[in-house]
């Protein structure tokens, strides 16, 4: 845990230089509960019971719940729980920085990501000897070394970065397009096999415009009902944030949970119950948004170069 200590450091002054961004630029920090009744119904995460309730999985409906209610420029830094979820990539508890934009969508979302990234980048408080202290700590493997591209913070080349639609990396690198015939298990194999390896190291890079069925929680891109308006950003080939132009349509949010629950009943995975207050708050009157969920514990991980969230993790469950 000793050697652990340069990356927590490090840790520790990423979150303030996050703090410090949307402070300048607008927004409000806020908390929303850990414990709930209903977590949002997604395909493949499952949440962690807590007795009568789930821990979350994410904050994000109790915050559209806010940005129905008249907040325009939202964040929070917290715990998320997903069960059965382990790896070098993944952990069961982990923080998630979560921020939504009213009257925004998920190109605004974009340019958030390249402003906040390259604020942290270039801020003061990352010292080199920081920096140079957590890449030594933080080597792949006994005599094993980082590329100088990925070693430090500053690397992180200016903006604008690639927007690389999803249609155009499958065709390439898979010889399909899983936007006009999608298959979910195909999609997630190819995904991980063929299109993720083949992403460019040299700079951060969005995949954009997912698959429909692939993105429940995003509005549908206008002219083209196959397409949905999502991202996810990837550095050094690894996924760490997902972010949406917002579905604001309570009729349609609520078929798409109902699917979603009979696929998981179909599973046989837990169904969760819908999450009514949510849905009631989004009829009133949600603006059209854009919103993110960016993984801390990856971020500090791909920016000091470690392969694992061992190196930038104090605690991790054993399994």
């Amino acid at each position: 845990m000793q050697g652990l200590q340069p990356a927590l450091t490090l840790r520790s002054l990423i979150l303030a230089s996050i703090r410090d961004w949307f402070q300048h630029n607008g927004f409000t920090e806020i908390e929303t509960p850990v414990r709930l009744p209903a977590p949002a119904l997604e395909l493949h995460i499952d949440a962690e019971p807590s007795g009568d309730a789930f821990l979350r999985t994410s904050p994000e409906l109790h915050m559209k719940r806010l940005l129905a209610a008249g907040y325009d420029r939202i964040y929070q830094i917290g715990p998320c729980f997903r069960k059965g979820e382990n790896g070098r990539l993944h952990n069961p508890e982990y923080t998630m920085l979560e921020w939504y934009r009213a009257n925004a969508d998920y190109r605004d979302i974009m340019k958030d990501v390249e402003n906040l990234l390259t604020h942290i980048s270039s801020c003061p408080y990352l010292s080199s000897s920081v920096v140079a202290a957590v890449s030594a700590a933080s080597s792949l493997a006994p005599g094993e070394t980082i590329p100088p591209t990925r070693r430090l913070l500053q690397t992180l080349p200016l903006p604008p970065w690639p927007r690389l639609t999803v249609e155009e990396l499958f065709l390439k690198h898979a010889d399909w397009n899983p936007v006009e015939h999608y298959d979910a298990e195909r999609f997630e194999r190819d995904l991980v096999s063929k299109v993720e390896p083949a992403l460019p190291r040299d700079t951060p890079v969005f995949m954009v415009d997912y698959p429909a069925p692939a993105a429940a929680l995003s509005r549908r891109k206008p002219g083209r009902e196959t397409v949905a308006e999502r991202f996810e950003l990837y550095i050094n080939g690894v996924e760490v944030a997902n972010a949406f132009s917002e579905l604001t349509d309570s009729v349609e949010q609520r078929l798409r949970f109902e699917a979603c629950a009979r696929e998981r009943q179909a599973m046989k995975a837990p169904v969760y119950p819908l999450d009514e207050e949510f849905l009631a708050a989004i009829d009133l009157g949600m603006p059209s948004s854009g919103g993110i969920a960016l993984g801390i514990d990856r971020l500090v991980m791909v920016l000091t170069g470690a392969s694992s969230l061992d190196a930038v993790m104090a605690f991790r469950e054993q399994g």
